[in-house]
């Protein structure tokens, strides 16, 4: 099982099982959860900008006034344009940890709108959260069946519309989207008895939405290769 945090940054873990995993790929081995009976590890990828995307385009641009209307703004267009974001404002975190990398925006037009501007953030989220898991299924050998998603980001229906097209899996929405704080209350509560076991607090979480993947493989494929394209020109900016 595998989950992201759509935050200020986007912060991707996967269950490994009882013993860490050395990646190949300069990811994490963190502890996942720890109980009086078991340890469970996982593989950890950061992004540095996830959210923070938005935050610009409101703070530093002004095309929006709260970051709820980028759902809408980004609705005006179709597709992104040709357009491609790269948010690299604070560099490359995993798999790329490249800090001279800096933010590019490609494939700008004369037709290019605020619509398209606002679609290519979104889709610059999910481009890099699909290359950390990526590498991780490369550590791993795990496929995933699907990706459960938290995080005040993970509340954007075209962002996780798009996450699971890019990512050919269904992307999964829990009810309640503040799971890190969630989790830190269930493992309390297990630890003082409050729940019998892991299974009763499995029967407690529920899912709002599956987002299922619509967009053909050849499309995909075109997609995150301009993606890679446009990340190659954001790399070593500051050398």
């Amino acid at each position: 099982m595998a989950k992201n945090t759509y935050g200020t940054g986007c912060f991707m873990l996967m269950n490994t099982g009882a013993q860490p995993m050395l990646s190949k790929h300069q990811l994490l081995s963190t502890v996942a959860w720890k109980t009086e009976a078991e340890t469970k590890f996982a593989l950890e990828g950061s992004v540095f900008i996830g959210g923070a995307v938005v935050q610009w385009l409101r703070d530093g641009l002004g095309l929006i006034k709260t970051s709820v209307e980028i759902e809408k703004l980004a609705g005006t267009v179709p597709d992104n344009g040709g357009v491609y974001l790269v948010p690299a404002f604070a560099g490359l975190g995993a798999p790329h940890w490249d800090q001279f990398a800096r933010g590019t925006i490609t494939g700008l037009t004369r037709g290019t709108t605020a619509g398209h501007l606002a679609r290519a953030a979104l889709e610059g989220i999910a481009f890099q959260v699909a290359d950390v898991l990526d590498v991780m299924k490369q550590d791993s050998g795990i496929s995933l069946s699907e990706l459960r998603v938290d995080g005040g980001a993970s509340a954007n229906n075209l962002l996780m519309q798009f996450q699971a097209d890019i990512l050919g899996v269904p992307v999964v929405r829990p009810k309640v989207t503040e799971t890190t704080a969630l989790g830190a209350a269930f493992l309390a509560g297990l630890a003082v008895g409050f729940w019998k076991d892991q299974r009763e607090i499995q029967s407690l979480w529920q899912r709002e939405r599956v987002f299922e993947p619509g967009q053909s493989e050849e499309e995909v494929a075109h997609r995150r290769a301009r993606w890679s394209e446009a990340l190659n020109r954001a790399r070593d900016w500051e050398r």
